[in-house]
């Protein structure tokens, strides 16, 4: 409750804050809960398993004058730690648009990784892969974005918080430079980072997420590779990723998913300890597969994203460098549920 509390009062704030110029608000919520059962090598995790809800959480976006706009999502199923008060928001930025072309955002943001499957929203990933699972993506910082004139290309540059910044060295920086573009029946979300994980130190990601949407077919198809600057090589700590879906009737989608993960990096290579860890999501000596699929049905004809019924299947095989990691050899993942997207009101347009 006094999240609900800490929530509206803060709805109120902004309000309130910019009273005098012409606001412009959209709230909503959305919420996942469902039936999950975990097994490894035949062996249910009774832990991981049973009834539970997997999201609740806030929307707010709106406009504040003709220039500037906002966007807020807040996580209630989160903990708030208090000296870390924005842990359980995952964003909260304001974009300034200067022209047709130009904007400027600064605040919480998503940290600016290329691919589909990092881009998805939390709420619509059923299984994932390793890194997906460990990356920290949500990060303050301030972008600049360019708009080409039709519109289909967009080039974002990012500075925001390191993903992997913690209470020993907090002031650690990810530099991002970020592509989205549609053309055709092909979309883009590429991008190169330069993410700091020590004082001094940085990893490289080149990430490249493509989607080729034909008819009713749909084909995501993502690759990472990681590196520090001793370490150029492709494919060695990388991880791929694709997805391919069917719209079978309009309100039912069939897909199926396959992801790998790899980090065969290792201190033998001559790197010290620091480079050898620097990639801090896909551990060395990881070598994971994971294959699985499932349906998504969409009851409303009016408001199809408004109510989804999923079911989904994966497993697991290979190794994994961290003993902490979410995915391991011979896990089963089943989940069964459904996903709750709800508009509660619009003011001021």
């Amino acid at each position: 409750m006094k999240k609900v509390l800490l929530a509206l009062w803060m709805c109120c704030s902004l309000l309130t804050a910019f009273a005098q110029e012409k606001t412009t608000v959209d709230l909503g919520f959305e919420t996942r809960m469902g039936y999950h059962r975990e097994e490894i090598d035949g062996e249910k995790l009774d832990g991981n398993s049973g009834a539970k809800g997997d999201y609740l959480n806030l929307k707010l976006n709106g406009t504040i004058g003709s220039k500037f706009s906002y966007s807020w999502r807040q996580r209630f199923n989160k903990k708030i730690n208090d000296s870390h008060f924005f842990d359980a928001t995952d964003w909260i930025y304001l974009t300034y648009q200067a022209d047709p072309h130009w904007s400027i955002s600064a605040g919480k943001q998503v940290v600016l990784i290329g691919g589909y499957e990092y881009d998805a929203a939390p709420i619509d990933i059923f299984m994932a892969s390793e890194y997906w699972n460990n990356i920290p993506c949500y990060q303050f910082g301030a972008s600049v974005t360019y708009a080409t004139r039709q519109g289909n290309d967009k080039l974002t540059v990012q500075v925001c918080e390191s993903p992997f910044r913690n209470e020993v060295h907090n002031d650690l920086l990810s530099y991002n430079l970020y592509w989205a573009g549609q053309h055709g029946i092909w979309s883009t979300l590429w991008s190169a980072n330069l993410v700091g994980y020590a004082p001094g130190k940085y990893i490289t990601y080149l990430s490249l997420g493509n989607q080729f949407q034909v008819g009713d077919l749909s084909l995501q198809l993502d690759f990472m590779n990681r590196a520090t600057s001793h370490q150029t090589y492709l494919f060695r700590d990388c991880s791929i990723v694709g997805r391919l879906g069917w719209m079978c009737t309009p309100r039912v989608e069939l897909y199926a998913k396959a992801s790998y993960d790899v980090n065969r990096t290792d201190h033998a290579s001559g790197h010290s300890v620091s480079e050898w860890m620097a990639d801090q999501c896909v551990l060395p000596g990881t070598e994971l597969t994971s294959l699985g699929g499932g349906v998504q049905v969409y009851p409303l004809k009016s408001a199809k994203n408004t109510v989804r019924l999923h079911a989904c299947a994966s497993y697991t095989t290979g190794t994994n460098g961290n003993p902490q990691g979410a995915l391991t050899d011979k896990f089963l993942y089943l989940n069964v549920g459904l996903t709750w997207k709800c508009h509660l009101l619009s003011w001021g347009k």
